[in-house]
């Protein structure tokens, strides 16, 4: 039975990782931008960890070339999401609110990040509510 993507392990993560910050690459790349000594151990590890995602639907692989080209098919902020929405569900019943709280609370927004955090929330307003009624 295929995982979905909320699954991934820290290990697999880390793949993910490069492939968004990177593009597209082979076992070999993934493996020597992963790993300071890049023997023969750590490129099977590699290997086993684009197989899970792959099987996951996270990756997938061009088998064009001589050397298989791996390309992350799941987006970071997907990824991202579907995480936050499964603890929400599980810490908070589903809501978002504690969790989005807490870390507002917890970690000192920039001025910058501040802005940015009111802007969205006005634009979702906006959204939200067509016509620009008050609610």
């Amino acid at each position: 039975m295929a995982r979905t993507p909320q699954d991934v392990t820290d290990a697999e993560l880390s793949v993910l990782q490069v492939l968004w910050d990177s593009g597209p690459a082979t076992i070999r790349q993934l493996t020597d931008t992963l790993y300071d000594d890049s023997s023969a151990g750590k490129y099977a590890t590699v290997q086993k960890l684009l197989e899970r995602l792959e099987d996951a639907g996270c990756v997938t692989r061009d088998r064009s070339g001589v050397a298989h080209t791996f390309r992350a098919v799941v987006g970071r902020d997907e990824l991202i999401g579907r995480r936050l929405r499964d603890v929400a569900e599980k810490l908070c019943g589903g809501s978002l609110t504690p969790l989005l709280t807490h870390l507002v609370r917890t970690k000192r927004l920039s001025a910058r990040e501040r802005q940015e955090l009111r802007a969205l929330i006005d634009q979702l307003d906006k959204k939200g509510n067509p016509k620009g009624e008050a609610r």
